[in-house]
């Protein structure tokens, strides 16, 4: 098959292009960054550079494929997430009818049945209604859990008050998700000609955030890490003293708010999945190895 993958050699990108190119895909890769063509090639893949914004760009690279991944690259210099979100959505939605590109995949989120009340995930509730308005696509929204990676932004908390903080933390629930898990998912899925589902979570493993600090601190040598649950107004003038824009802040706030609540969940536990291979303990050795290297 004819595939495009966007999101460049990223943490699902990566693995993603190797697989199809190992089960003998011709793969194309979309990246901004010149630097990455070589390392795209060398997997074997065709490298096309250029930017995400032009559409003009989107539907050169999308003609021919018969199959195209989508993802919003994560970019925190929009002071916009929302927004950006959208018109990233919309211009891919605009490729994707100019080219007619049959079947697409959508990196999405848990939590993006709802149409608000979840933070930057609302971005990709939009994104999901504006491919949902393409006639006669087979259309898939991948929608993985709480990314793994994502727990690196307590190594400064723990390394200075010793515990992991946020308006989330004790008993409740943290679905996880490993993004080579993900990469599988969706290598899976852009080669179905059969049995397409609207929508498919991924997901990884499944803990309180208890078991979560608990998991974390064995492997970095901390065995009585605690995970709190501190309240919004404490959280909020944390984040705004380390210089992050207030609207940033509060939408950070508000998905922690939609994760301790349960709502981020409501519609996964309707609809769980197998889950990965890639369990917590394993992840832990990574985090351990990062958190011995960050002074």
């Amino acid at each position: 098959m004819n595939i495009v993958i966007t999101g460049s050699l990223g943490n699902i990108g990566k693995p993603l292009t190797t697989q199809l190119v190992g089960e003998g895909h011709q793969v194309t890769v979309i990246s901004s960054n010149p630097a990455k063509q070589q390392p795209i090639e060398a997997l074997g893949a065709r490298a096309a550079i250029g930017f995400l914004a032009y559409t003009g760009f989107l539907v050169e690279s999308f003609s021919g494929a018969e199959a195209v991944f989508c993802m919003i690259p994560p970019d925190f210099s929009q002071p916009d997430q929302i927004r950006y979100y959208k018109n990233l959505g919309d211009n891919y939605g605009e490729a994707i009818r100019k080219t007619g590109v049959k079947r697409v995949i959508h990196l999405s989120s848990y939590g993006a049945h709802l149409p608000s009340g979840t933070g930057f995930i609302t971005g990709s509730y939009q994104v999901e209604q504006v491919l949902n308005g393409i006639p006669d696509l087979r259309l898939t929204h991948i929608r993985p859990t709480f990314f793994y990676y994502n727990l690196l932004a307590f190594i400064d908390m723990i390394k200075t008050a010793g515990f992991i903080g946020a308006v989330y933390g004790g008993k409740d629930k943290l679905a996880m998700v490993s993004p080579q898990d993900i990469a599988v998912a969706v290598a899976e899925e852009l080669v179905k000609t059969e049995a397409i589902k609207a929508v498919r979570y991924v997901n990884s493993d499944n803990r309180t955030c208890e078991e979560v600090a608990a998991v974390i601190g064995r492997a970095i040598n901390k065995p009585d890490l605690q995970w709190l649950v501190l309240p919004k107004e404490e959280v909020l003038k944390t984040l705004k003293s380390h210089d992050m824009p207030e609207e940033v802040a509060n939408k950070l706030v508000e998905l922690g708010e939609a994760i301790h609540s349960g709502l981020l969940r409501e519609d996964y536990e309707q609809h769980t999945p197998p889950l990965g291979q890639v369990k917590l303990e394993a992840y832990a050795r990574e985090f351990a190895e990062i958190f011995k290297q960050k002074s």
